[in-house]
């Protein structure tokens, strides 16, 4: 059936034409604070990206208008956050159901490792559980803006909004922050 093969090589010149290594290598970094905002781990994040890799290449034919690719690649990054954690979430739940719980072998319950807290200072510290708190959309859009100093038109292009957009997002993440930040430490509430 020729019409068939015509529709086939229709679709596939504008995928062809992707250089899916290239453009993954060019958009990662921030690709990859926005799968840390989502799921607050830097292991995790590196399985997103693998993901994201991996969709990218198999159903790159999808992607229409090339225009679009970094806000095509920001939604497969915030569906593969979502699908990673509800596999941790339901893994969490089969260890927590058929766990059994016995003390380690030396009879001493483990605290968490307290070289965190060593390297970080007080004030790093209570950003870190500040942004924690925010919705993963706001925590997203406030790395990007601080930790890779976009402007808001970039921010924009790769999320797929529109400039008014991330102006009214990040200012109410910023709200949000402020607001975290003085429940944290009601000190700051005399500097504003």
């Amino acid at each position: 059936m020729p019409s068939d093969d015509s529709t086939a090589s229709r679709a596939d010149p504008n995928a062809a034409a992707i250089n899916w290594p290239a453009e993954l290598g060019r958009h990662r970094r921030w690709l990859r604070t926005v799968a840390l905002a989502r799921v607050g781990d830097a292991a995790a994040a590196d399985d997103v990206m693998q993901e994201v890799s991996v969709t990218a290449l198999e159903k790159g034919d999808q992607l229409r208008d090339r225009t679009r690719l970094a806000g095509w690649l920001y939604r497969l990054v915030v569906v593969a956050a979502l699908q990673f954690r509800r596999r941790q979430g339901r893994r969490k739940k089969l260890l927590d159901r058929y766990a059994v719980r016995q003390p380690s072998a030396d009879g001493v319950a483990h605290e968490p490792d307290p070289l965190g807290w060593l390297l970080a200072d007080e004030q790093k510290a209570i950003v870190h559980r500040a942004l924690k708190t925010l919705p993963p959309r706001d925590a997203e859009i406030m790395l990007l803006k601080y930790s890779e100093d976009w402007s808001y038109q970039q921010l924009a292009e790769h999320l797929g909004l529109s400039v008014s957009a991330v102006e009214a997002r990040l200012h109410r993440a910023r709200q949000k922050m402020r607001q975290q930040l003085c429940k944290l430490d009601p000190s700051l509430k005399s500097h504003k």
